[in-house]
């Protein structure tokens, strides 16, 4: 990073007298794609994104290095603004990048919020005891997971969904790591899968529908792709799950009061975010921030009835603890601040460096270039399923958020495609999602890198299957 931001200081006075004259006119809007300071944005942004991707072997965070990158990048667009004496330009372009990203950021923050809270309230430990008590076999455990994953996402996040399902099969079939590796895979395809349908399964159709370009009820008709994307490589890897029953578990875990009525307060926050923006024309986000208030007032609820009835809200400690009374009433029984706390600030963080970052370089003129060759020599639907594929290498909040920024006069038909290809092409490596990437670090030996990849050829059928069979039940739309 020293080496750049030398190398950027030393670069930039060579730069700026001939972007002046290619700017002369006193534009709004200067061409940078050609000029050396353009080069040393796109050095930075590269050289940011691969400490991203090697993230796992130097436990540096991700948002880190693009945070910086997005400052050096737009502070390098302000000078030659100014060199040009083009003074607001790129003030205003950076406003409009920054209310972009928090319009998402507060929605992402509110969902994650009530997913925490629900966490708490030990919703998803509850399923997951009620799971491994049953004593499924191996083959119907791969199923169940596989299609709780696929049905749980669109509701919550897929990274959240694909690690309960993970802590799942690694309760009931640890010692076995032929069906933990596959069992994992499948769980990264169906819940990849599952939040492509959905504008709250996964950051990419959000910013898809909060950008306007789908409509809150077309993104079902993803459903069936979306149900083949998962069933077709699922399918196929049925028959490398081993035909044993592991032990039943005699595990119990009891949600805590209130965790019923959280569920329907999100159920009812969603819904509340889809009226403001389906019948006020208002951003999503203010309908999420209303729900918010509801889990607020709620958590009210129980801190009152918890100081009328303390013995309800105890915290519940062994009865042969020595210590048993002085913890008693100990545990706050809810506070809604907590679940704010802890949200996923790195990954929040990271979206605001991408959103920066590929907002500068579209900015400087990039993205004009890269639409001209993929959507206009390439054509839209191949230029969709290449955006798939990409972002089986690079994360796809960045690469869905060029194609938005790119904005191509595109049909619904071909939105969809690019909806579907960005959320599912993830799964063709394990490292293409943030789902593969935590479930490698959860069954860490068990689920790798390789064990993916051995059936990325399977999960590549899928991947087409599931194009096909959009572009053909959904024909009218292109």
């Amino acid at each position: 990073m020293k080496l750049i931001l030398t190398l950027a200081a030393s670069l930039l006075p060579l730069a700026l007298p001939g972007i002046a004259l290619a700017g002369g006119n006193t534009t709004e809007h200067l061409d940078l794609t050609t000029h050396t300071v353009g080069f040393v944005a796109l050095g930075v942004f590269v050289f940011a994104y691969l400490l991203v991707i090697a993230e796992e072997y130097t436990h540096l965070r991700k948002s880190k290095p693009v945070i910086i990158a997005a400052g050096i990048i737009w502070a390098l667009i302000a000078l030659v603004y100014a060199n040009n004496g083009i003074d607001h330009a790129a003030e205003q372009a950076a406003r409009h990048n920054l209310l972009e990203y928090a319009e998402l950021m507060l929605f992402l923050l509110v969902a994650m919020t009530y997913i925490n809270a629900m966490d708490e309230r030990q919703v998803f430990d509850a399923l997951r005891s009620w799971l491994v008590r049953k004593g499924f076999s191996f083959r119907t455990l791969f199923w169940l997971t596989g299609f709780l994953a696929f049905f749980i996402s669109p509701v919550a996040d897929n990274l959240t969904t694909a690690l309960l399902m993970c802590a799942v099969v690694l309760a009931v079939g640890g010692d076995n790591i032929r069906f933990v590796s596959v069992a994992c895979i499948n769980i990264v395809v169906a819940a990849n899968a599952g939040g492509a349908f959905s504008p709250f399964g996964d950051i990419t159709t959000l910013m898809v529908w909060q950008k306007g370009m789908v409509d809150f009820s077309t993104f079902f008709h993803l459903f069936i792709p979306s149900l083949v994307n998962f069933v077709v490589p699922a399918a196929i890897m049925h028959f490398a799950i081993p035909q044993e029953n592991p032990a039943a578990s005699d595990e119990v875990v009891e949600m805590k009061r209130g965790a019923k009525r959280i569920i329907t307060f999100f159920l009812l926050t969603i819904v509340t975010a889809v009226s403001f923006h389906t019948f006020l024309h208002l951003p999503p986000v203010l309908g999420m921030l209303t729900g918010l208030g509801y889990l607020q007032l709620f958590g009210f609820f129980l801190k009152l009835s918890c100081l009328k009835n303390r013995i309800a809200c105890k915290f519940a400690p062994k009865l042969d603890d020595p210590e048993a009374d002085d913890k008693m009433g100990e545990l706050v029984p809810f506070d809604v601040f907590s679940k704010i706390a802890r949200s996923e600030w790195d990954t929040l963080l990271f979206f605001y460096g991408v959103v920066m970052c590929v907002g500068g370089l579209g900015f400087m003129g990039y993205l004009t270039l890269t639409s001209e060759v993929m959507y206009t020599q390439w054509g839209a639907t191949p230029a969709n399923i290449a955006v798939g594929v990409l972002s089986s290498i690079v994360d796809n909040i960045p690469v869905m958020f060029a194609v938005l920024t790119m904005s191509p006069d595109m049909s619904t038909g071909q939105w969809l495609l690019v909806t579907l290809t960005a959320g599912v092409g993830g799964s063709l490596l394990s490292v293409g999602s943030a789902a593969g990437v935590a479930l490698m670090g959860q069954a860490r030996g068990k689920y790798t890198f390789m064990s993916h990849l051995k059936w990325t050829p399977v999960i590549a059928l899928g991947y087409a299957a599931s194009i096909l069979v959009h572009m053909w039940l959904n024909a009218g739309m292109f």
